[in-house]
């Protein structure tokens, strides 16, 4: 009897890309047998490369089951370890609206029960729209930070009046006046004398009071939130722990000046996992947390504070996918990479955060998945020498693109603030968005044209 055949396996290419991980927040992301970037949910899949041809590029996607799935998750980790460890207090999740202001961003959030946070009166403006709109109820709160002005206050009192939950938060001493008088409840942001592993600098902080300045605040009978903030994708789990325990030392003292007090709010700063590498997670800090802090709460001989969050970059990043076609090739002489991939959209428009903060996105092909390869760094269409993506100097591995074929490009977890940042520079056009839910797409922004984008820079009509 001759040897039986062993058939060869096949490059496993979801593992190859990074997709169908959990920590990574790929889980809903494969490869086709085409070689296709897919998206499934629950029984349905979508097919990137065909969207991405059917709407052009660029392209946006957005996927509001990511954002329903992760906060039900989010809320779900925090409830159940408090019941684990005994915790008396409360768990409120506060989504902060300059993440992304986008209604498709928005709504889901307050479906699954999440508060809101706003840093402006417009902002502020837009959740009137949706209290008279009635999008929410009665029991969600709208927790007001940044600084302060005359309309921003006004319009926080007349939303009260109206019922709303809606606590300011002071920020600085000039408002202590005013929200000392406010019939509501509030809040004080501290600038708490610690360090964090963070892309914020606290060298030089203009946020909040002082630890100093909170403690010698007069009484406040309606002092309920003490909020802090320690910067913006933390890198590492210490520095949420130890940012958290040094927080708790300063609500002691001013628990004992304010009675009222009763929640401490760590603010936002909880990372992304973009370059997906080994991160920390969601389920395992939040056990962590509530465990420190009842520890501290029973040490201290006091009730157990509640507790809110705002990541809101944690909620929303990896529920938006931003696609762009190649469009040219140029060959790179003694470089990490190969060539440049010329892409159809601007970094420096579309993902400010390229070129502002250097952020190292998780890029992977739309299509060819299954290769040949190369190493390429990408560039913008703008005329800049900074619209550029090539991951930190190093490389990154894109198909070689075949003859007579469109090659696409997908970078993951765009759902965070590139929105809000987003520009004109050469007067290019904004990338469409498409939302995809239940199995269906369809558009939510229509690709701009050359005379919508010209009325923004006041070409309105002919000129003399």
């Amino acid at each position: 009897m001759g040897k039986k055949k062993v058939k060869k396996q096949g490059k496993n290419w979801r593992k190859f890309w990074k997709l169908g991980i959990d920590e990574f927040n790929t889980q809903f992301l494969g490869v086709s047998k085409d070689g296709n970037l897919t998206a499934t949910e629950g029984y349905h899949v979508y097919d990137l490369s065909r969207l991405a041809i059917k709407y052009g590029t660029p392209l946006q996607i957005v996927f509001p089951f990511i954002i329903e799935d992760r906060l039900k998750d989010l809320i779900g980790y925090f409830q159940a370890y408090m019941k684990i460890y005994g915790y008396k207090g409360k768990f409120y999740y506060h989504y902060p609206m300059k993440v992304n202001q986008n209604k498709e961003f928005i709504l889901p959030i307050l479906s699954e029960g999440g508060n809101l946070e706003v840093t402006s009166a417009n902002e502020l403006w837009i959740v009137k729209k949706l209290w008279e709109g009635e999008k929410f109820n009665s029991k969600i709160r709208v927790l007001c930070n940044g600084p302060k002005t005359d309309q921003y206050l006004d319009l926080i009192e007349e939303l009260r009046g109206k019922g709303m939950n809606i606590i300011p938060i002071i920020e600085g001493w000039e408002e202590i006046d005013r929200l000392s008088k406010y019939k509501g409840d509030t809040g004080i942001r501290v600038d708490l004398d610690i360090k964090a592993d963070t892309h914020w600098d606290k060298k030089f902080d203009r946020f909040g009071l002082s630890e100093k300045d909170v403690l010698s605040l007069g009484k406040m009978k309606n002092l309920k939130i003490m909020h802090y903030h320690l910067g913006s994708q933390i890198k590492t789990q210490k520095s949420i722990l130890d940012g958290i325990k040094h927080a708790f030392s300063i609500y002691v003292q001013l628990q004992k000046i304010h009675p009222s007090l009763d929640t401490l709010d760590i603010g936002g700063g909880f990372g992304v996992p973009y370059e997906k590498k080994k991160f920390y997670t969601a389920k395992g800090v939040s056990s962590k947390m509530i465990k420190i802090l009842k520890n501290l709460s029973d040490k201290a001989g006091i009730r157990h504070p509640n507790l809110a969050v705002e990541w809101g970059q944690y909620i929303v990043a990896p529920s938006q996918i931003t696609i762009y076609k190649v469009i040219s090739k140029k060959y790179i002489p003694k470089a990490n990479a190969k060539a440049w991939y010329v892409i159809d959209g601007s970094f420096i428009n579309d993902l400010k955060d390229t070129w502002t903060i250097h952020q190292r996105w998780h890029t992977i092909p739309l299509n060819n998945m299954h290769g040949p390869f190369k190493t390429v760094w990408f560039a913008g269409s703008t005329c800049d020498s900074d619209d550029k993506y090539t991951a930190g100097g190093n490389y990154i591995l894109m198909p070689k693109i075949p003859e007579g074929e469109d090659q696409y490009v997908a970078f993951l977890d765009t759902g965070a603030y590139q929105d809000s940042l987003s520009s004109h520079h050469c007067l290019l056009s904004e990338p469409a968005k498409i939302i995809a839910s239940d199995g269906m797409t369809q558009i939510i922004r229509k690709r701009e044209t050359a005379e919508s984008i010209g009325k923004l820079f006041g070409w309105n009509g002919e000129h003399k």
